[in-house]
């Protein structure tokens, strides 16, 4: 299949160049509208895949999501960083070569896509901490008091949409609760949110992590 790779910031491979398989696009790193909706406006029915960071993954999904793409664009994605939450969590290859050819001849699969409640999405591990106050997977008390960090992923078993991850530190090792939700809310002191690698520019007191209606079609080959 024919697809535009979106290489995004400094995100270079001597493999990813125009061929006869794909073109490339250079954009900035967590490219926005203007870019991103330009590659949308022409892809016709081209496979769209990402070549960068966790964040620059989360960066074109949202534009997907706001400009209503979700169920007509497939994306794949290549890996810039071989520590991505996104390839840990849905078992996709780092290594450019074996990735590339996944994202383009793969098939795409539904996986659950979160939103958060300021306007982002959540495509692999977000994240806050140390933490204090309340927190509620559903109708679950998932946190009352303190805890050292929580961490909040897509479902990788695709059920009802996300993981919550409460981690407490121990003099040796830790304790980690998992609880699966279809939303998740956080009222709390002030803390630093951060989301696929992206810190939220200032504290915040409450926060709410929850599944977006439709799926992202990522591909995995499965």
């Amino acid at each position: 299949m024919r697809g535009i790779v979106l290489a995004c910031g400094n995100s270079q491979s001597p493999m990813i160049t125009d061929g006869d398989r794909f073109e490339v696009r250079r954009v900035a790193e967590r490219p926005g509208k203007a870019e991103v909706d330009a590659v949308l406006a022409d892809s016709g029915d081209k496979r769209l895949v990402v070549h960068g960071t966790d964040a620059d993954l989360n960066a074109v999904v949202l534009r997907l999501l706001r400009t209503e793409r979700l169920a007509d664009v497939p994306i794949g994605y290549v890996p810039a960083d071989p520590r991505s939450e996104v390839a840990r969590l849905w078992d996709l290859p780092t290594d450019p070569g074996r990735a590339l050819d996944l994202a383009l001849s793969g098939d795409p699969d539904r996986v659950p896509l979160v939103r958060d409640d300021v306007g982002g999405v959540l495509v692999g591990l977000g994240s806050l901490g140390p933490v204090r106050g309340v927190g509620y997977g559903d109708d679950t008390v998932v946190l009352r008091g303190q805890a050292s960090r929580l961490e909040v992923t897509p479902d990788p078993e695709r059920g009802l949409g996300l993981v919550v991850h409460v981690i407490h530190k121990r003099l040796f090792g830790r304790k980690v609760i998992s609880t699966p939700a279809r939303a998740f809310q956080l009222g709390c002191l002030p803390v630093q949110v951060n989301f696929d690698g992206i810190a939220h520019p200032r504290p915040m007191g409450k926060w709410t992590w929850y599944r977006h209606t439709e799926d992202l079609r990522l591909v995995r080959g499965l």
